[in-house]
């Protein structure tokens, strides 16, 4: 018998395909209802969706409709106890269904196998949709995503055998700490990802030894106390993101970035952001932080060590402020640093990743409306927007381990991290949405104003190493590329493997991943990637020795920190990274 004719004779089989095709059509009724609902990026109202009644689009049903047939004629032949080969397979690295119950019982075979056949459809259909708008489109990829991961089968006690096998197993012990874990997320507001008591800032994370030598309103600056008897006379600021804590570059000791630079006769002062609070921080502006954060810490900097010209790396979006501080500075008609590092930073926002795909128009417009003039955004729901970027890696994953299994996370330090939120100032991050991810405007020469002054990107002209991690779906690496194509000095590149975090914190002392370079200069990132070089280890071991160029003469390691005028205030790390959403 066909397979058409095993479709047409099996009523459960004709079930099943109208149920699937049923899926599929309330789905797309779904997207395009959000569709409707949306307005594209020049803040139309973006026109109704039309089903796809491509020959493409009728490719896809075919081919789906083919897949399910053979999975229920597979599980049909499935003989007791024996193993069947896999209609479809999980994508690399979904570890969602690796553990083998899920392949023992043909039960719950079919259903991941199911599931698998549904979501690779549901994304072939929102890939396939006909929209002009790649910001829309993108968005309801987006949107299909989430909706994809939501509904797991692993994400449900009835269709989980891996939460039946440990309810079996502890006699109903994991369903009750489940309950319990899931009442204490409740309370915190949030998902647990590790072990919170097992770390604390100050006590086994930021550790390496410095003081707190300014303070304003929006930042403290950190000196680090210097662990050779010599040292590059020439120093270096670190701006991180404002966004999260700077604790992600001094981790504990094996993994920190500040503690390597130190280690390798680097005099080092990072700028430690405070956690705004809606009552009284909810006013500060973009100009705000350029003028308090880079621009004052550069001052102190400067009248700490004698040095005219420091040099300064930049994180993510401390890597935007950064270079928007230096380009007014030169526009001022200042020379301010020796040269500049950037690392997964973005200045040319035309593919902005996954959070571009999620600013549009109207969501901008409503953050305006709403905290524009005054107030912040919790750092709780910026925390929820990244973890949604990787829902099975930062949600999904948590949900069944936590929920289902009623484990315990482990202790990690980057998942601490990563749970300890920031709040942002409405006005800043408005200004920051619109100016940057909605209309890209910081690429334009003379588009923007900063502190009264028109700013051009070309005018950074000091000598830029710019590093990017290949996987990185917050700053695609390519398009953190295109900033050697708006600085007006000599550029150096390196593209780190992993993604944002992972890539950029790669310790020297594990030496792990790869990187690549490319002594060619080219404009276009794949022609710059066709010639780059593979090395094996950490990015940091080449980028320091490019630093050392720019660090001036070996001199004495300073016998204090601070000055005169600019008394240590605390030990580092101080107290505003403490200080909780």
């Amino acid at each position: 018998m066909s397979d058409s004719e095993g479709r047409q004779d099996n009523p459960g089989m004709q079930a099943m395909l109208a149920a699937g095709q049923a899926m599929a059509q309330q789905f797309f009724d779904a997207l395009a209802r959000q569709h409707v609902a949306m307005q594209d990026s020049s803040g139309l109202a973006a026109p109704k969706l039309p089903m796809p009644e491509t020959e493409a689009f009728a490719k896809l049903q075919k081919d789906f409709a083919e897949k399910h047939a053979a999975l229920w004629s597979a599980m049909l032949a499935r003989k007791p106890g024996a193993a069947s080969e896999p209609v479809v397979q999980p994508e690399p690295g979904d570890r969602r269904f690796a553990a083998p119950e899920w392949s023992e019982s043909p039960v719950f075979d079919y259903v991941r196998q199911a599931y698998l056949l549904n979501a690779g459809f549901l994304k072939d259909v929102a890939e396939a949709l006909p929209m002009a708008d790649g910001r829309a489109k993108s968005r309801l990829q987006f949107l299909t995503r989430q909706y994809i991961d939501a509904l797991a089968p692993t994400n449900f006690a009835a269709t989980n055998p891996e939460f039946i096998k440990a309810a079996i197993e502890t006699k109903g012990e994991s369903i009750t700490r489940g309950v319990r874990n899931m009442l204490g997320d409740l309370e915190k507001g949030r998902i647990s990802m590790t072990d919170d008591s097992a770390f604390e800032v100050g006590r086994n994370l930021a550790l390496t030894p410095g003081a707190v030598i300014f303070e304003n309103e929006l930042m403290q600056l950190i000196q680090y106390a210097p662990l050779t008897d010599k040292v590059a006379q020439v120093p270096l600021l670190i701006v991180p993101p404002c966004i999260n804590k700077f604790y992600i570059m001094d981790l504990q000791p094996e993994n920190s970035l500040v503690r390597f630079i130190v280690e390798q006769g680097v005099t080092v002062f990072l700028v430690s952001w405070k956690n705004p609070r809606a009552d009284s921080d909810g006013h500060h502006t973009w100009d705000d932080y350029l003028d308090k954060g880079p621009l004052k810490a550069l001052e102190v900097v400067r009248a700490v060590t004698r040095v005219k010209k420091p040099n300064v790396l930049g994180f993510c979006v401390g890597g935007t402020m950064l270079t928007s501080a230096l380009a007014v500075a030169r526009a001022r008609g200042e020379e301010p640093v020796t040269s500049l590092t950037l690392m997964t930073t973005l200045l040319d926002f035309a593919d902005a990743g996954e959070i571009g795909c999620l600013v549009d128009e109207a969501s901008v417009t409503a953050r305006e409306a709403a905290i524009g003039k005054g107030g912040v955004l919790r750092g709780q729901e910026l925390a929820n927007v990244f973890s949604s970027l990787r829902a099975n890696d930062l949600v999904w994953q948590y949900v069944v381990g936590n929920y289902l299994k009623g484990n315990t996370p482990q202790a990690f330090d980057l998942l601490y991290w990563n749970s300890d939120s920031t709040n942002l100032p409405g006005p800043f991050l408005t200004w920051y949405l619109r100016n940057m991810y909605l209309e890209n405007n910081l690429r334009v020469p003379g588009k923007l104003k900063m502190l009264g002054e028109k700013i051009d990107l070309a005018k950074v002209d000091m000598p830029a190493y710019l590093m990017a991690a290949r996987e990185d779906h917050i700053v695609p690496w390519k398009s953190a590329y295109l900033a050697r194509n708006l600085l007006g000095g000599e550029t150096t590149f390196a593209l780190g493997a992993s993604g944002h975090i992972a890539g950029a914190i790669n310790p020297a002392s594990k030496n792990r991943r790869s990187f690549w370079t490319a002594s060619v200069r080219a404009t276009d990132p794949d022609e710059w990637l066709e010639q780059a070089v593979e090395h094996k280890g950490s990015w940091w071991l080449h980028w320091i020795d490019w630093l050392r160029q720019y660090g001036g003469k070996q001199v004495a390691a300073r016998g204090r920190l601070g000055s005169t005028k600019y008394e240590p205030i605390e030990p580092a790390p101080g107290r505003y990274v403490k200080e909780r959403a």
